[in-house]
This record gives C-alpha cells, sequence and structure tokens, in this order.
C-alpha cells in the first residue's frame, strides 16, 4: 500500500515530537551513563541534577542496577546533602527496590555524619537481619559517628572492640580515630595513641605506619591546644622517618607558635617551608603575617602581602583585616585606609570585621568623625553593624564627653536591631560616670539589676567609681561589701577603687586595712594600688608609712611607675627632715628596654 504523500506531510514541530519518542531514551541512557562515570566519579555534581536523574532512573521501564544508584547516593554524600540521601534511599523502599550492602554502609554514613549515631546503629542491625557481614569501612562510619557527638571514650571503645573481633583497620580507620581525638580535644590522647604505634609499629596487634597526614592531624591538633612544643617535638620525628612534611603541616606550627607569642620560631619554620620548595598558602601566608603585626612591624607584613600576590596567592578579607588591625594597632590609621580601599579595587569583600577594625583605628587616635563616617558608610553599603561596631563608637564618644550623641547611638543601636551586651552595658555607666551624669548611671544600673540582667565586675567596679567619686562613700561601700552576695569577686581595681575613696576623705586606716584584707583574699595589689595609697599617706605627711610601702612594692618585685617616682620625689622635697629617708628608700630591679 501506497501512503499517501498527505498523510505523511508533518509540521517540523509534530515532526521532532515523533521521532523524540524513539530517541530521546537513547539519549537518556547516554546522557545517564555520562552522568554516573564522570560526574558522580568525580563528586563535581549538582544537587538537582543529582534528584532528577534519580527520579528518572526509579521510573524506567528497566531501571538500572542498583551499582548505579549507589554510585549516585555516594556522589550525593559527598557533597554532605545527607538528607536528600535519606530521602532518595526511602524513595527506593518505597517502591519495594532492593538495596544492598553498599547502599546501608550510605545510609549509616549520612546518619553518622549527621549527629545521628544512634540511627546508625539501627542501621547496622539491619546489616545483620539481612545477612550481611559488616566490613572496616561499616564501623569506620560508626566510629566516625561517634566523635562526632562528643562520645570520645565510645569511639576509642568501638576500635578496640572491632580488633579484638579480628577486623584489621586500612588508614582511614585510623584517620579516623586520630582526627577525632584530635579534633575534640584530646590531642594529647592522640599522641600517645600515635607512639604506641611507633613502638614497633603495631597498636591493639594491628600493623600502621603513620603517614604524612596522620602526623599533619596530630601536629594541628596540639597546636591548637597550645601544645606547641610536643608538636614540634614530633615534626622532629616526623623528619627523621623521612616523612616529608606539607604545607599543612608547615602552616599548623607557623599558626600555633605564633598564638604561643614564639614569633621567632614561626618564622623560621615559615622559611624553612620557602627553602624546602613548599608553596605557603593564604593561611600559612596569614598566620605569619599575624606575627609580623602582633611585633609591630607592619613595614614587613606590608611587604609579605606583595610577595604573596606576586607568587600568585590571592589574599582574603582576613589578610587584609589582619594587616589594618596591625596599621591601627601602631596608629597608622591611614595606612590602614589606603589599604581598606585597595580592597574595593581589588575585588575582595570589605567585610563587618574590616569596617570594625578601621572604626576602631579612628576612634583610638581620637579621630571619632572619620569614625562616625565609615559608620555612615556601613549602613549605605548595606553592612550590617555588630554589638562591636556600636560598643566601638560609644566608647570614643562617651570619652570625647559627647553625652547626648552616645545616647542617640544607643537608641539607634536597638532600632537596628542589635541587642546590646555586657560591655555595652559597662561602656554606658563608665560613660554616665565619668561625664557627671552619675543619676543616670545609677537609673540605668537599677533597672539593669531589676531586669535580672547578668552585669559584671567591671560594670559593679564603673558605678563604684562614680559614687566614690560623687561623694558618695557610703553607697559605695554597701554596694562593694554586696559583691559577694551577688556571686561576684572583687578585682585589684575595685580595691583601688575604694582604697582611693577612703583615701580621698581622709579615712587611711579603713584604706589600709582594705589593702591588707585584699591580700588574704588571695587578691594582689598592683602599681596603681600602692600609688593610690601612698598618695594618702603622703598627703597626711605620714613619710614611714609611705616607704614601708616602697619597700613591699620592692618585695613583690613591683615595677614604680611615673606616678611612683613623682610620689616619691614630692615626699622628698617637702622638709629637709624627710631626706633622712632617702637611705631607707629601695632600689627597685631596672625593667627591661630601660638603661
Amino acid at each position: 500500500m501506497i501512503v499517501p504523500k498527505t498523510s505523511v506531510r508533518l509540521s517540523a514541530a509534530k515532526s521532532s515530537k515523533f521521532f523524540s519518542l524513539f530517541i530521546e531514551p537513547t539519549q537518556n541512557k547516554i546522557s545517564l551513563e555520562k552522568f554516573l562515570k564522570n560526574d558522580c566519579k568525580s563528586g563535581k555534581i549538582h544537587i538537582k541534577d543529582a534528584l532528577n536523574y534519580f527520579d528518572n532512573m526509579l521510573h524506567m521501564q528497566s531501571p538500572p542496577p542498583i551499582s548505579s544508584f549507589n554510585m549516585l547516593l555516594g556522589a550525593v554524600a559527598k557533597t554532605k546533602h545527607y538528607n536528600d540521601v535519606i530521602s532518595l534511599y526511602n524513595k527506593m523502599v518505597a517502591v519495594n527496590y532492593s538495596t544492598d550492602f553498599i547502599t546501608l554502609n550510605i545510609l549509616m554514613n549520612s546518619f553518622c555524619s549527621m549527629k545521628q549515631v544512634g540511627l546508625g546503629f539501627s542501621v547496622l542491625g539491619g546489616i545483620f537481619k539481612r545477612g550481611y557481614s559488616p566490613n572496616v569501612v561499616t564501623f569506620t562510619s560508626l566510629i566516625k559517628g561517634l566523635f562526632v557527638e562528643n562520645k570520645i571514650n565510645e569511639a576509642v571503645g568501638l576500635f578496640k572492640k572491632i580488633v579484638e573481633l579480628g577486623y584489621k583497620p586500612h588508614v582511614k580507620t585510623w584517620g579516623t580515630l586520630i582526627n577525632g581525638l584530635c579534633r575534640s580535644g584530646n590531642a594529647e590522647r592522640a599522641l600517645v595513641l600515635h607512639q604506641e604505634m611507633s613502638k614497633g609499629n603495631v597498636l591493639f596487634g594491628v600493623p600502621f605506619r603513620p603517614n604524612v597526614v596522620t602526623y599533619s592531624m596530630i601536629i594541628d591538633g596540639l597546636c591548637k591546644e597550645g601544645l606547641v612544643d610536643k608538636a614540634v617535638k614530633v615534626f622532629s620525628e616526623m623528619k627523621e622517618k623521612r616523612i616529608s612534611p606539607d604545607v599543612v603541616v608547615y602552616g599548623s606550627l607557623v599558626h600555633g607558635l605564633s598564638d604561643a607569642c614564639k614569633w621567632e620560631e614561626a618564622k623560621a619554620f615559615f622559611n624553612e617551608m620557602v627553602d624546602q620548595g613548599i608553596r605557603p598558602n593564604v593561611v600559612t601566608f596569614n598566620a605569619l603575617m599575624n606575627v609580623l603585626c602582633k611585633e609591630g612591624r607592619t613595614e614587613e607584613a606590608s611587604a609579605l602581602l606583595d610577595l604573596m600576590i606576586q607568587r600568585g596567592e590571592k589574599p582574603d578579607s582576613f589578610t587584609y583585616n589582619t594587616l589594618m588591625d596591625g596599621f591601627c594597632l601602631e596608629g597608622k590609621v591611614d595606612n590602614a585606609r589606603q589599604l581598606f580601599v585597595s580592597m574595593a579595587a581589588k575585588g575582595e569583600e570589605r567585610n563587618v570585621i574590616s569596617y570594625n577594625i578601621l572604626i576602631n583605628g579612628y576612634c583610638k587616635c581620637g579621630r571619632i568623625d572619620d569614625g562616625w563616617r565609615l559608620y555612615k558608610e556601613m549602613l549605605q553599603k548595606d553592612s550590617k553593624p555588630t554589638v562591636v561596631t556600636f560598643n566601638t563608637l560609644l566608647t570614643a564618644l562617651f570619652q570625647g564627653g559627647k553625652v547626648g550623641d552616645g545616647r542617640e547611638l544607643f537608641d539607634e543601636m536597638q532600632r537596628c536591631g542589635v541587642t546590646p551586651n555586657s560591655s555595652t552595658f559597662t561602656i554606658l555607666l563608665d560613660g554616665f560616670c565619668k561625664n557627671n551624669c552619675l543619676p543616670e548611671a545609677m537609673e540605668l544600673f537599677q533597672l539593669l539589676e531589676r531586669t535580672r540582667h547578668e552585669l559584671t565586675i567591671d560594670a559593679f567596679n564603673c558605678v563604684i567609681d562614680g559614687l566614690c567619686k560623687g561623694g558618695k562613700l557610703e553607697d559605695a561601700t554597701k554596694l562593694f561589701e554586696s559583691l559577694s552576695q551577688k556571686g561576684l569577686v572583687p578585682t585589684v581595681v575595685t580595691y583601688s577603687i575604694m582604697i582611693h575613696g577612703f583615701c580621698k576623705i581622709g579615712q587611711l586606716e579603713k584604706a589600709n586595712n582594705l589593702f591588707l584584707e585584699m591580700e588574704k583574699k588571695g587578691c594582689f595589689p598592683n602599681v596603681v594600688t600602692f600609688n593610690t595609697l601612698m598618695r594618702g599617706f603622703c598627703d597626711n605627711n605620714d613619710a614611714p608609712q609611705v616607704v614601708n610601702l616602697l619597700q613591699k612594692m620592692a618585695e613583690k618585685h613591683i615595677s614604680p611607675d611615673l606616678s611612683t617616682i613623682s610620689l616619691v620625689v614630692e615626699l622628698l622635697s617637702k622638709d629637709d627632715k624627710y631626706h633622712e629617708y632617702l637611705n631607707l628608700i629601695p632600689t627597685f630591679p631596672t625593667r627591661s628596654g630601660e638603661k
């Protein structure tokens, strides 16, 4: 039969749709194979694509084998979309698709990674019920899950148990154990295990040789816990065993030594790394830059930034913020500003920390107007100020005597939805007291106490100081005596304030008794405390007591400051007979840097 031509005349759109019925399945199959073999194996998948492919696979007339599903589930798990793994597994169960041992291992790992190790053990029960034998991968997931939930003893106990049962941990199991201990603040315990390993390379009867990853985890863990000396010893052992340290190991040491203020050692390790041909990464550069800035060597830190860029390592916001903070600490605020401006030009985002550093720099050097302008710029750029921003500006405003502006900023802070913290209230109380606004300070203080705000001893110190200077010593004494009932312990500042208050009205006996009491209670006086009490005795022409206090200072190795020296000069110049005390004044040790 000849089909008339008109019957096969289809529009282009209809023709395309007609043929797609035959072509699409083949294309889908090719696309799926490509996704599984390339994307899933490399781990570079988009979750939406994975979910779409999964639904297509599940509803095919001839669904692909379980190995294909496992490949996809494994790839989703690697992207840490664990909830999606569980959801997809449930879909498979809902259509009675038969899962296998690998599927259950992926499911267990997802539960363990989500801090649901209890459900992980439930899956283990399912593995036994279905007749599968768990392997070391299964138990490694459970060990990791126990560490994630901070069940350290249970994790180590499970490790020992599987060894007793005859399982041989592989490198990932060892890594999970060491990493779990180090991340949970048990680096020393990890070090003990490592040392056991080093004794013949056998632990719990299982042979294992530590590698660069193991050493890296232990060194990093020790450094983060401040045990840098032990970390350096482990590093030396690593080199003795001819295991070459990598950038991670060096980075951990540089960072750890920097935090421990062992700056010369930190720089030595950085230089050693470069000499070994190991390219420092941004983390290592940042650690060294932090060292230089803390030492006040911002010129070298700035040169390090240039070197970093020359070597092709892109600085991040932490890099710029560290150097900006270093400039501000040295009073080089204009340099910090230039760096701040350059961040935008180089495409680096200026975050709230960047703004806070520069605002603080301006405020510390008395350029409150520049700090205020930067705050306004911050608002225009939709960079939301934090409590740190407001606290910095409030401090500067009150120090500059701008009480009204301080009140307005505090109101604005609340309008912006930023919750004041204990430091904010301390700044307000201190600001009101030091600007002769004692009634306002007391009103705020009483409100905070009524509303059960947890005020620190610093806040109480501000109020006690305000009361003393405002001539309300009796109220200050009552507040001082109530501190223990409030669960607070007076500091050296608290005692110094009260001693000054008593000295100011000539009650030297009470001042001296308080001085003796503070030592009995384990609070040791500092140079300010001594100066305050000596000033009281000097004004009362009690030279023997001043000399006695000077001798106590020397005994306690407390170095005098300019106020002490001024006080002594005044004492000796009051009358010729005071010169007899000159030989009684002790010799103080010379402080480092003085000649």
